[in-house]
């Protein structure tokens, strides 16, 4: 077993002292199958109001897993999942999707919806069944579809979309659903460059009024400027957790990921790729 190694987190230094101190969304010495292999052996992180989490870690490692065990897609075989301080097992699924939303690699294509009313859905655990869409709806609507860069889209047939369109669709979604914890799996595949920015930006933009993020990724430079603090997991492990700029030193870049990169810490941290380990 890997030896854990746990830092200091950062601090957005955007909320007051309490309102950082209780996470939103906890894993605890959280275990998860798939099939007969064990895929998380026993990981702990936590994620609080203002925070980006990044889960890092080469594939197969494990983020992934993790992320469904936070939205109960996948049920954990041991630890347990706090969502608000309470354990998820108490929940009703409509609780969880009022807290928590996620946006996920290879979102459902709903043939014969358009963006909007596909991006409408995430208002779903805020009615009853019957109930129809309110102005609020609208508005909040709306807003996510300009928030995501799809206004001029907002009438097409999401089937006719390409992947990084119905990437921004999913993120739209989620957001539309108003939650405290928004969960993101690889937000910026399959995205141009330009719109990979949009998404981050908007991203820390959602974290600096208040909501938590949780985010998996393969692009270090990404997670290194716009990620708070990092999960960093190895074959189900955690092999480090806390602040971005302490977890990823040299040592660390070269045993996990294979790369010599140096990281820049300041204001607004960077890292250069120099070649690999």
């Amino acid at each position: 077993m890997t030896q854990t190694r746990t830092v200091t987190p950062a601090r957005t230094g955007t909320l007051p002292k309490d309102a950082e101190a209780a996470p939103l969304l906890e894993l605890v010495e959280t275990r998860a199958r798939l099939g007969n292999r064990e895929v998380l052996r026993g990981i702990t992180f936590a994620v609080t109001s203002g925070e980006i989490l990044g889960l890092v870690g080469p594939n197969g490692s494990g983020k992934t897993t993790a992320l469904r065990c936070c939205y109960n897609a996948l049920t954990p075989t041991g630890g347990a999942v706090l969502i608000d301080q309470a354990d998820s097992t108490t929940l009703s699924r409509k609780d969880i999707a009022r807290t928590i939303s996620a946006s996920v690699q290879e979102p459902t294509v709903s043939a014969g919806l358009s963006v909007r009313e596909s991006i409408a859905l995430g208002r779903t655990p805020h009615r009853s069944w019957l109930d129809r869409s309110t102005d609020r709806d609208t508005t909040i609507v709306d807003r996510c579809i300009e928030q995501v860069g799809l206004v001029e889209l907002a009438g097409r047939d999401v089937s006719t979309l390409s992947g990084g369109e119905r990437q921004r669709v999913s993120i739209a979604r989620a957001l539309a659903q108003e939650p405290k914890v928004l969960l993101l799996d690889e937000p910026t595949n399959h995205l141009d460059l330009r719109h990979q920015l949009i998404v981050m930006e908007l991203l820390a933009e959602l974290a600096s009024a208040g909501l938590a993020v949780v985010v998996t990724m393969h692009d270090l430079r990404l997670a290194v400027e716009y990620c708070d603090n990092l999960a960093v997991l190895t074959e189900g492990e955690l092999r480090a957790c806390g602040s971005t700029v302490e977890v990823l030193d040299e040592p660390l870049l070269a045993e996990v990921f294979g790369i010599k990169a140096r990281v820049e810490r300041g204001v607004r941290p960077r890292m250069e790729i120099l070649g690999l380990a």
